[in-house]
């Protein structure tokens, strides 16, 4: 049988490769070669440094010199900082409080006590009155996620369904929803402290007056927490109303400072500074900041005899934990903190100590042109 081609010719040259319908110069092994730029062919000139003993010894001493002067500095700005820590855990009349609250039964009954404390040296300057809490650990992962950002935030919606992230610390017995839910309000530090002067021996006693407010990061307490938008015509309880409040808590949250009714719900001072984590298992929160618009306070706190009135409340025997309140100046470089200066000193020792090293080993091998044997 006879086959026709219609008068075309078979060939053995290859088809074009083709791209979108067009042909594709250069197909071959060489077609992925890059182009011949400078820049693709790596021809571009550059810079490398020579590193000899007169370039790099020079370096080495004079950060060395860097890291040692402002170790020193930062040490002498630390020194000149003031802070006393005082352990009110079981001390003073405190005993008796701590003993008190072992018992869970005796949570809703108050329990006041007094420390004495000296101070030797007048503290100058603003002075910060923070409370601490040792061996708390605030940086668990799942105490840190028992919150409800969205509640704290002040949407309707989650006031009476609270996250799940919150159990078991989402309703109260009655069924209620909590506000605010979760672990960490639920273990909001509630001692509260009166600061007191004793001008003398037998003089009389000035209460030290504190500012507690202005305490909270600015974005704190004007964009991460809010309170529940009200009608004119509510006020906060009335907004809250058909929540339970935390279960180890002795007031509503609309009710924590009778004294100021802007300082209520979720924009309460003490409660955005708490909700703050720790990183660490031994930390301080600011408390309040001394007013220096009062006599004989204007200086700062002045050296004598101080004793401070303590509501205590918090437990700490459950996490074998202690309390104490500290009292402190600050710097531009911030509180009496040794890390840094240190470290600065100990990086600028290392350093001279190996700029000594390879100045010996130079002067030795290589100070005349001689080389190292190999």
């Amino acid at each position: 049988m006879a086959t026709s081609f219609s008068g075309e010719e078979i060939t053995d040259r290859k088809p074009e490769l083709s791209v979108m319908g067009k042909a594709k110069a250069n197909a071959g092994p060489l077609a992925r070669r890059p182009d011949n730029s400078a820049f693709k062919q790596q021809r571009l000139p550059a810079w490398s440094p020579m590193l000899t003993a007169q370039t790099v010894l020079p370096f080495f001493y004079s950060m060395a010199a860097v890291c040692v002067l402002l170790g020193v500095w930062l040490l002498v700005t630390v020194q000149n900082t003031h802070e006393l820590k005082v352990d009110y855990t079981h001390a003073g009349s405190c005993d008796k409080c701590f003993e008190k609250r072992k018992d869970r039964a005796n949570a809703n009954q108050s329990c006041n006590c007094t420390v004495v404390f000296n101070i030797e040296n007048m503290f100058k300057g603003d002075v910060f009155f923070y409370y601490g809490l040792i061996n708390f650990h605030q940086n668990l992962r799942q105490y840190m996620d028992s919150r409800d950002d969205g509640q704290m935030i002040g949407r309707k919606e989650n006031l009476k369904n609270p996250s799940s992230y919150c159990k078991p610390f989402i309703k109260d017995k009655n069924g209620l929803p909590i506000a605010p839910c979760g672990a960490v309000a639920n273990s909001m530090f509630n001692d509260s402290f009166t600061l007191v002067y004793h001008s003398a021996a037998s003089g009389p006693v000035v209460h030290v007056p504190l500012f507690r407010k202005g305490i909270t990061w600015y974005t704190d307490k004007n964009v991460k927490f809010r309170n529940p938008q009200a009608n004119k015509t509510q006020t906060l309880a009335q907004v809250f109303e058909g929540t339970a409040q935390p279960l180890y808590w002795q007031k509503p949250v609309y009710d924590l400072d009778p004294w100021d009714r802007n300082n209520n719900g979720f924009i309460n001072e003490d409660l955005i500074v708490w909700m703050r984590e720790a990183a660490f298992p031994n930390f301080k929160k600011l408390y309040g900041v001394l007013n220096r618009a009062i006599e004989p306070f204007t200086e700062g706190l002045p050296a004598g005899n101080y004793s401070v009135h303590i509501s205590y409340n918090f437990p700490v025997e459950y996490f074998q934990g202690r309390k104490e309140v500290v009292l402190s100046t600050v710097s531009w470089f911030g509180g009496q903190n040794n890390f840094l200066p240190v470290a600065y000193l100990v990086t600028g020792c290392l350093i001279l100590l190996l700029a000594v090293i390879l100045t010996a080993v130079w002067w030795k091998f290589g100070k005349n042109g001689r080389n190292m044997e190999e």
